[in-house]
């Protein structure tokens, strides 16, 4: 028992226990956060952004991220209102309210538009007085109001990975972050989300507009719910970290190649786990190794079960598509696979046209300086011959796939446990290189190319200008 005495005029009191001396005045914490209502938006849509905040009022700026930071839109002084946090926000989404609304102008480029969401106030009105701050980040995508009209070549991001990712709200598609190490197996897009532009598509853009490419934009979400922009383009790019695809999404991109469009991805880890779109494109369901709980599995639509694209049971991987997959890849400089490896690509066949002007020779490497093999990687079973890695087609690699590139790399032990078909100890590859089906696929095998743009690699840049060059124009 704590005994306090206080005087009180000539009145001693006796408290027993611990005092609490704050009132209702003491002050809320300070915080802002929002989403915006769609992943990408035309010029003339109604932009709308979902926000909750204690403040009374907050500001907003908009600005277009590319090789500049150019901002196009501020407010200052915004009506703020707190909103609960439902039980199932992970799942489902927040369902706050729009509080800022605003019609694209046609001014407005394609691209990427990050929303910084600022608040603050003077603290408590007894306690806890100074000034606080609070700020949180949003984004949404604009596309081309004439699609194919100032390019030839759409970037579609990475969107479906970075909600794959997102554990606002407690859960994501993974366990190794998520409430009580609990993994998800539906995420909605109508949740406060960063993002991760920043660290792969954003050195790769801003490097291409400073060399004087111009680029149309898009989500994952849009070659499934808009595919007829598709038809504009000449070349599809995906950059970075491209894993959730659905069935729609890799239909509608495959009927482009046959009809003779070209795609580069630039990315690793590609296509790799089959999603489903739910709630009009607001939320992705995917059971990945428990692919046995999914619906679809107990209705017998097994084509479309949300699982590895590679899984026997769907028998659909994604070498089809890119020309590599993560079977035959894994990981380098990460999960404890090749940590210190050289994070670059031996040269095969320097002669190829993608190659032009590089200066490498067969058995040179280039790009460890950046370490652009790195993080997840995608491969392709191959044999030598006459000491070339040649593939052997039958992990549903491209008849005439050609490797130009490849660096080890392996999966991590515990990635087999939940699928007998992936040996815990291959050694496979990142692999790069390219087929013609229709129209051209280049593919890098790995997450980390653009490292190598940001690092100014000469041998990056220039390869990458020839894939540009000669399937975006």
């Amino acid at each position: 028992m704590t005994i306090i005495r206080v005087a009180v005029g000539f009145l001693l009191l006796a408290v027993a226990g611990p005092v609490a001396w704050g009132d209702s005045s003491d002050p809320k914490p300070l915080f802002v956060e929002g989403y915006a209502g769609q992943m990408s938006y035309k010029p003339g849509e109604e932009l709308a952004l979902h926000v909750s905040t204690t403040a009374s009022v907050f500001s907003i700026e908009i600005a277009r991220l590319g090789a500049k930071t150019e901002v196009v839109h501020a407010a200052a002084n915004v009506p703020g209102v707190e909103s609960p946090i439902p039980e199932n926000a992970s799942t489902h989404g927040c369902g706050w309210p729009a509080l800022v609304k605003l019609a694209i102008p046609e001014t407005w480029k394609s691209g990427y538009y990050q929303v910084t969401f600022k608040a603050a106030d003077g603290g408590g009105k007894f306690v806890q007085r100074g000034r606080r701050t609070a700020e949180a980040t949003a984004f949404f995508i604009v596309r081309a109001a004439k699609p194919g009209a100032s390019t030839k070549t759409l970037i579609q991001l990475s969107t479906n990975t970075y909600n794959a990712y997102n554990n606002w709200g407690g859960f994501s598609l993974y366990g190794y972050h998520g409430r009580a190490n609990v993994q998800g197996h539906r995420v909605s897009f109508q949740r406060p989300s960063a993002g991760q532009f920043g660290q792969w598509e954003l050195p790769f853009v801003a490097w291409a507009e400073a060399n004087g490419y111009v680029f149309d934009y898009a989500a994952n979400s849009d070659l499934e719910f808009h595919p007829e922009e598709l038809k504009a383009y000449k070349l599809v790019l995906s950059v970075g970290h491209d894993e959730y695809w659905s069935s729609l999404m890799r239909d509608h991109l495959e009927a482009f190649i046959k009809a003779g469009g070209n795609v580069a991805f630039f990315s690793g880890n590609t296509c790799c786990w089959q999603v489903r779109s739910e709630d009009q494109g607001q939320a992705l369901t995917c059971w990945k190794q428990w692919y046995n709980l999914d619906p679809a599995y107990r209705d017998g639509n097994i084509k479309l079960l949300t699982t590895a694209w590679s899984h026997e049971l769907i028998g659909r991987p994604e070498n089809q598509l890119t020309g590599v997959g993560f079977l035959f890849g894994g990981y380098h400089r990460s999960h404890g696979q090749f940590m210190d490896g050289a994070s670059a690509f031996t040269v095969h066949r320097p002669e190829h046209w993608a190659l032009e002007g590089t200066g490498l020779k067969r058995g040179d490497s280039f790009g460890g300086k950046d370490t652009i093999v790195g993080y997840e990687c995608d491969g392709c079973e191959f044999e030598l011959r006459d000491g070339l890695p040649v593939p052997t087609h039958r992990d549903g690699t491209p008849k005439d796939f050609t490797i130009l590139g490849t660096c080890p790399a392996k999966w991590a032990p515990g990635d087999s446990l939940w699928y007998d078909k992936f040996p815990t100890d291959r050694v496979g590859s990142a692999t790069m290189g390219l087929y013609t089906q229709g129209g051209t696929v280049f593919t890098v095998g790995t997450t980390d190319w653009s490292h190598g743009l940001r690092g100014k690699d000469a041998a990056v840049e220039r390869i990458t200008k020839n894939v540009l060059d000669r399937l975006g124009k």
